[in-house]
């Protein structure tokens, strides 16, 4: 019986970006599987409905079978059981985010033993977050150079 390596890779995902790209790509040399998880918040409206974030991380993805797209409402380690992943993928940009996924890492592996591996954003993309991209595209900006082709189709939510 063939045993697969599989990684979630949770995160909102609002939008999507080429620092996101990276990461998922960087970590299929390290695992069988990604399934990039978008998680929901029901207290939060995203900038980009689920199901469009949905549709375009699909896209970026609809030749790579070793890449899923899921959704989930619960604990991030709670669908990662549920998925039978054995690892759950991080990335960090800068050293502030290493203190919040180190302890995050922590309480997961407590919970559950499920590891998390962290890769460190490369270089060019250490200043890229989709909250600046939310940012940019809030006043009309071109955000061509941060999300992939496939996100640029979708208008936010309309207020």
């Amino acid at each position: 019986m063939e045993v697969i390596r599989r990684a979630i890779f949770p995160g909102t995902f609002d939008p999507f970006t080429v620092g996101h790209r990276s990461l998922v790509e960087r970590s299929l040399r390290l695992v069988d599987e990604v399934i990039v998880s978008i998680g929901v918040n029901r207290s939060k409206q995203g900038f980009f409905p689920l199901e469009k974030r949905l549709e375009g991380v699909e896209r970026i993805y609809e030749h790579e079978p070793r890449v899923r797209v899921m959704a989930y409402d619960s604990l991030t380690v709670d669908f990662a059981r549920k998925v039978n992943a054995e690892f759950i993928v991080r990335g960090i940009r800068t050293i502030n985010d290493f203190e919040y996924e180190k302890n995050i890492a922590d309480v997961n592996r407590k919970l559950t033993g499920i590891d998390t591996f962290i890769l460190f954003a490369e270089p060019e993309y250490t200043f890229v977050s989709s909250s600046i991209v939310r940012e940019l595209l809030s006043y009309g900006k071109d955000v061509s150079a941060f999300v992939p082709n496939e996100f640029q189709l979708y208008e936010p939510h309309e207020d």
